[in-house]
């Protein structure tokens, strides 16, 4: 509790050892117990069957990770962003995520962000007491200027780390969107954001190492509210990637293959109408799916906020809609 600016501990409230015991992160599986005298094959299998439970755990809370995706998109449909907040793995998890949305979907770097307890420097180096600070969590998202319009994910397999614990609260004050993303249940991150994600794996191989299967649960959490969104966001056509930047020569082979799947054009077609879009798959398919030049697709695309399916809709014209519908 605190006084006259003073801080002294509160000896009826329980230490953090006994709350770390209670969290089914940090239990000691006994079926683990003799991993260090494993032949390296066995060991292996092992690890490979704890973490094929977890996509049986992540498909629990599939519910709300819908929820979460559809308030997510209609946030940045508006122009605000996805924001990842959290310490060491978790938080690393956050920024690599953000960090694959603009290869994959075109999206400017400033739309999917993420935030690491401790600064860029904890992405590769451990940052003493990070996790802890509260108070940085909340001047990391005020240097945001969080609003209404953002979504912030805190992410803490333990769900009670503070530094995502304060992220959140300080994002949600501010009218965001909000997502608690750990892997306990009844967690103080999941209870402080609007939206609780609680993949509950269990006990690690490693007791306590929350990099193995709560980190994996985590990348499948963090895969879908990434990639849904931008599904939604008509960043895709069906489940191809036709915003992907086409940055290097294996991701221009991939344009390539993208347009041809999509319009089913001979090699030259494909060729021709890569050429006189610029690269700009999207472009592209619609001048080849619509029969149309670079400057009217590019003009529906507009009018569409980008989503292809809509803008070839609109340039085939509604009789094509329904030759299609018979």
């Amino acid at each position: 509790m605190t006084t006259s600016g003073t801080t002294t501990a509160d000896t009826t409230a329980p230490s953090l050892r006994e709350r770390l015991g209670t969290l089914s992160t940090e239990q000691v599986d006994a079926r683990f117990a003799d991993l260090d005298a494993l032949p390296t094959l066995a060991a292996a299998r092992l690890m490979n069957e704890a973490d094929a439970t977890v996509p049986a755990a992540v498909a629990r809370v599939l519910p709300s990770v819908a929820e979460a995706v559809d308030e997510i998109a209609v946030r940045m449909g508006r122009g605000g962003r996805l924001i990842y907040a959290g310490a060491g793995t978790a938080g690393r998890l956050g920024v690599l995520d953000a960090s694959e949305c603009p290869p994959t979907f075109s999206t400017d770097p400033s739309r999917v962000v993420g935030i690491v307890a401790g600064g860029p420097a904890a992405l590769t180096t451990a940052i003493e007491g990070a996790e802890d600070d509260r108070g940085a969590a909340r001047a990391d998202v005020a240097s945001l200027d969080v609003g209404p319009d953002d979504t912030l994910v805190g992410i803490s397999a333990s769900g009670r780390t503070p530094y995502a614990i304060a992220a959140v609260e300080s994002a949600r004050e501010v009218g965001a969107f909000t997502v608690g993303l750990s892997c306990n249940a009844d967690s103080p991150l999941a209870a402080a954001a609007t939206v609780g994600l609680e993949v509950v794996v269990g006990p690690e191989v490693l007791a306590g190492s929350t990099r193995l299967k709560a980190g994996t649960a985590q990348k499948y959490v963090l895969n879908m509210l990434s990639t849904l969104t931008m599904v939604r966001l008509g960043k895709t056509y069906g489940n191809l990637m036709v915003d992907v930047s086409a940055t290097n020569e294996k991701l221009r082979a991939r344009s390539w293959r993208i347009v041809h799947e999509a319009t089913g054009a001979d090699d030259d077609a494909v060729d021709r109408a890569l050429a006189a879009a610029d690269g700009e798959v999207k472009t592209a398919i619609a001048m080849l799916l619509a029969d149309t030049d670079p400057a009217a697709a590019r003009a529906a695309l507009d009018r569409h906020g980008g989503v292809l399916r809509h803008a070839v809709d609109e340039l085939r014209g509604p009789s094509a809609a329904r030759t299609e519908g018979e």
